[in-house]
């Protein structure tokens, strides 16, 4: 009720000062004798009404439609705040730390989506990318991340999670062709899965593949071709997750977006993630929140922070503890991740 009064009174502004002011302006034609006059006087005097009176209303526009401006501004960025939240900062033993950056600034809101829920399964993860930006964008991220966040708890098997994103973007594309056309719609979609004992099990369709961290290597997670990103393809019948070894204790995993190596220069060379990494594991102490600070500062260093596509970065770092087992020392594998809590918790 007082947000709908609190609104009469910017609309009396909004509509009645430009029609006071064109009021003015056509009494003083029709009324003012000294606006019939032909001497060089009453046309400079009348000029200059006509002039004042178009400036205000200009000013006017212009004010009001900044004041639009900056209230679809922000209720975007809470859309965008309530859509893409910030994930828990540990999850079931792994330290986490996220952050995006929209390349549309009149917006504030971007096309890169990405979660990490603790599940029976296993920790659950996914990083993805909208085709395009801004706010037509949103629809398309909440029903992939919608998705995701029941099927990672429903669906023992990481195909099963895959499956159930290709199914809520078709019909999210359906739903949206009956208002707009809908033309080469698709995302770019990477999860993973890391079980208790670090392994680490991925599917991909489209995305990079995301880099390991260990002491001071940097590594791509996996080699092989992606599928195809999801939309203008059906899913291959058989859908296996890939193995791609552990995240032991100590490692991190860095997830991005094509929109961190596409960044470039004053002079168009592109950003060098890698290099980027290296650099980021000299520091001590390691960790996801400093791995991200790095990164993100030195991408807006190389642009300039003028970057032509959205940028997202994820960063899970194992913070298990080891359990020495009784096998030969030395060998990867001999340790067995812990927690202080071994089960893991739903943060939904």
């Amino acid at each position: 009720m007082f947000r709908i009064k609190g609104r009469v009174p910017r609309k009396v502004l909004t509509w009645g000062l430009p029609t006071a002011w064109g009021a003015m302006a056509i009494s003083y034609k029709l009324a003012c004798p000294l606006a019939r006059e032909d001497s060089l006087g009453a046309r400079v005097v009348t000029s200059a009404v006509f002039f004042a009176v178009g400036t205000g209303l200009i000013v006017h526009v212009r004010q009001a439609l900044l004041r639009e401006l900056r209230q679809v501004r922000k209720v975007a960025g809470a859309a965008q705040s309530a859509l893409l939240r910030p994930p828990p900062s540990r999850v079931d033993g792994l330290n986490v730390a996220a952050a995006q950056l929209s390349a549309d600034r009149s917006a504030c809101v971007g096309g890169d989506l990405y979660e990490v829920i603790a599940t029976e399964h296993g920790v659950r993860a996914v990083m993805g990318d909208v085709r395009g930006h801004g706010i037509a964008a949103i629809g398309t991220v909440a029903a992939v991340l919608g998705s995701f966040r029941e099927a990672v708890h429903d669906e023992p098997h990481l195909d099963g999670v895959l499956r159930r994103l290709d199914r809520a973007l078709a019909r999210h594309l359906r739903e949206r062709s009956c208002d707009e056309p809908v033309f080469e719609e698709f995302v770019t979609v990477l999860l993973l899965e890391i079980g208790r004992d670090g392994e680490i099990a991925a599917l991909n369709c489209g995305h990079p593949w995301p880099y390991l961290l260990s002491g001071t290597t940097v590594e791509p997670l996996a080699r092989t071709d992606p599928l195809p990103p999801l939309g203008p393809f059906p899913l291959p019948p058989e859908l296996v997750p890939l193995p791609c070894g552990s995240l032991l204790p100590g490692d991190s995993l860095v997830l991005y977006t094509d929109g961190v190596e596409d960044a470039r220069d004053a002079k168009g060379r592109f950003f060098t993630l890698q290099t980027a990494l290296v650099e980021a594991v000299r520091h001590h102490p390691i960790t996801s929140q400093t791995i991200l600070r790095t990164l993100f500062t030195a991408v807006l260093h190389h642009t300039k922070g003028r970057q032509s596509d959205d940028i997202a970065l994820l960063v899970l770092r194992n913070d298990r503890t080891q359990v020495q087992c009784s096998a030969p020392s030395g060998a990867r594998g001999t340790a067995r991740p812990t927690t202080t809590n071994p089960q893991p918790t739903n943060y939904l």
